[in-house]
């Protein structure tokens, strides 16, 4: 069943069943209200008469001893007065003796020739005034009430109807333009949905759908420049190895042995680019993270120095100071590829001989923020110029066209970004370059999870169009 159909269904009926027992409720204090006030006529009309009959002269009377005086008869009414002997002195209808028979005080119900009539007994003064109303003129008179009642009701309720009809079409015509609105627009057409003149209770709708949108988009354009890096990656090392290869198959010893080194160098180069590529593919990619196993920043150091190289450069590499014993808020692999890739870009950008400085420290969090784990890696290299520092996270920009993929940086900035962190970049006054990568800390029972800063303010972004 349609929104539509729901909503007419629904509220006609509550507004039917409504006005339908607002009716019986005013139908039913309607006849009471004409029950009582004929019933109040019929008293007064009895109450009248004896008033009438006080003022009498004396004369009249005494034309009464010899005959019942005579007052002219109203339809559907009837009246008779009757002497303290019981004798007749008055009456209007000379048929109806049974009818207007005196009885006791008050109200009753009477019957003759299958016509029921509502009787008052009225005494004053020893005479006794009975009154009678049809019952028939009665029902007449309130069914032409009930008739002059009912017609507006059925009228409002018809035009409330009406009304509603016209009120819910016109009320979700804003779907229906949202329905059409997604109907023309072209399935390459992911920008998001215009919220101008739109109510306020779709508004929550359509920025859920704009952040679909973004998010869509953005995996498209991850897809996109993924498969662009790789194709424009793997085309340099792939024709080198195939060079390789065909130089070694037409030379013999140094020279043929030398072009299968050249050539595993190139496999290996095109390993690691690949394995770059994929990972910086899951970070920007998902949006959950499986946590894994717990960990806590020396472990991460630890594996992180071990992944970075032989042992013969990672020897180099100085874990300074104390390290904080808190676990972090991330997966392990996360971390350490970060580390790993900061401590390797480290090695490969200063001297043999010369020491990597680690060092570690622990942030509290300030009010609604999280603490935190601040990493710094200093290398003592070479000077490094301010152009430098601002293309350090860019993709495959490499210092060196012999150093690297130029994905290792850009990875960390990644990671960083992934879990709210950041990778800053300082110059130390004795030279050289300080990296630091502050990453989620996890406090007692407390499980993060990641969350992708570009997408919550892309998805502002959509909110305030």
């Amino acid at each position: 069943m349609s929104l539509r159909s729901r909503l007419l269904l629904t509220l006609g009926l509550t507004l039917a069943i409504l006005w339908g027992l607002a009716a019986a409720w005013q139908l039913r204090d309607l006849h009471a209200q004409v029950e009582q006030t004929l019933d109040k006529r019929l008293a007064q009309s009895a109450r009248m008469v004896a008033g009438l009959l006080e003022q009498l002269p004396t004369d009249v009377w005494d034309q009464v001893d010899r005959t019942a005086l005579s007052i002219p008869p109203i339809e559907g009414l009837a009246c008779q007065v009757h002497s303290p002997r019981g004798e007749v002195i008055a009456r209007t209808h000379s048929e109806m003796d049974t009818v207007l028979a005196p009885g006791s005080s008050g109200y009753s119900y009477r019957e003759e020739a299958g016509t029921t009539w509502r009787v008052f007994t009225y005494q004053h003064d020893g005479l006794t005034i009975t009154t009678a109303d049809r019952m028939d003129e009665r029902d007449i008179l309130l069914r032409d009430v009930i008739k002059v009642a009912v017609v507006p009701f059925l009228a409002a309720l018809m035009g409330s109807m009406i009304a509603l009809w016209f009120g819910i079409l016109r009320g979700l015509k804003p779907l229906a333009r949202l329905r059409d609105a997604l109907a023309q627009r072209h399935p390459d057409a992911l920008e998001p949905l215009s919220l101008q003149g739109t109510p306020n209770e779709l508004r929550p709708l359509i920025g859920t759908l704009n952040t679909l949108l973004i998010r869509v988009r953005q995996a498209m354009v991850r897809e996109q420049r993924f498969t662009s890096d790789a194709a424009h990656e793997l085309r340099t090392p792939l024709t080198a190895i195939k060079t390789h290869l065909q130089v070694a198959r037409r030379v013999d010893g140094d020279a043929a042995k030398n072009a299968l080194n050249r050539a595993e160098e190139g496999v290996a180069r095109l390993v690691r680019t690949l394995e770059q590529l994929l990972l910086l593919a899951r970070v920007e990619g998902r949006l959950t993270f499986e946590d894994g196993e717990a960990c806590t920043i020396k472990e991460v150091i630890a594996l992180a120095v071990r992944d970075a190289g032989p042992p013969a450069q990672t020897d180099r590499v100085h874990v300074q100071g104390p390290l904080p014993g808190t676990e972090l808020g991330m997966p392990r692999e996360l971390a350490v590829a970060a580390l790993r890739n900061l401590i390797d870009n480290a090695l490969r950008h200063s001297g043999s001989d010369e020491p990597i400085a680690v060092e570690a420290s622990w942030q509290e969090g300030e009010l609604e923020l999280s603490p935190r784990v601040n990493v710094c890696v200093r290398n003592p290299g070479p000077w490094v110029e301010d152009a430098t520092l601002e293309n350090l996270t860019e993709r495959f920009w490499r210092a060196s066209q012999h150093h690297g993929s130029g994905l290792g940086l850009a990875i960390v900035s990644a990671i960083a970004e992934r879990f709210e962190g950041e990778l800053s970049f300082s110059r130390p006054p004795d030279g050289g370059l300080q990296a630091c990568i502050s990453l989620p800390g996890r406090g007692t029972g407390e499980k993060r999870q990641p969350r992708l800063s570009t997408s919550r303010q892309e998805t502002k972004k959509a909110e305030w169009r």
